[in-house]
């Protein structure tokens, strides 16, 4: 038989990290700090009415050509869901309003593969030229004259 280990007439002491709550994952922080900061941002844009002019300062592309760039609107559309007022939402950003589900909906994808562990793929090169492409086209339509009223934000 081998050497048999010394017994300390000790008390251990307790462990600190077992009355600690638990760590949260490493995989889990990036989506759930991403989720913490839109969510006061969201917050923050609830509570204070961007439809007043100026109350979040102003778009230079706006001011300087009279264009409205594909996000122009998207702080009163966000304001306007978080309120669920969707009609007041789609006159303010229309590809917005449609955008902002999808985008919850692939965070919520992100924070579940994430509590998996089952690692996170990039968006594909297709997907990033596919947003190019429709936010570029948005942007072309709402500044055409016959289709301003409808998709522009204008106050």
């Amino acid at each position: 038989m081998g050497p048999i280990p010394e017994v300390s007439g000790e008390a251990s002491e307790p462990s600190t990290r077992s009355s600690a709550r638990p760590a949260v994952p490493s995989a889990l922080r990036a989506p759930l700090l991403t989720g913490a900061a839109v969510g006061a941002a969201t917050l923050l844009l609830a509570l204070r009415d961007p439809h007043v002019r100026g109350s979040y300062g102003f778009c230079p592309l706006l001011e300087l050509t009279g264009l409205a760039c594909p996000l122009c609107g998207g702080l009163r559309a966000t304001h306007d869901l978080a309120h669920l007022d969707l009609a007041g939402a789609w006159s303010a950003n229309a590809l917005w309003t449609v955008t902002a589900p999808v985008v919850v909906v692939l965070w919520l994808m992100w924070l579940v593969s994430a509590a998996r562990g089952r690692p996170v793929n990039g968006l594909s090169s297709t997907a990033g030229w596919v947003t190019l492409g429709v936010a570029l086209t948005f942007f072309v339509a709402r500044n055409l004259p016959g289709l301003q009223p409808y998709l522009t934000p204008w106050v």
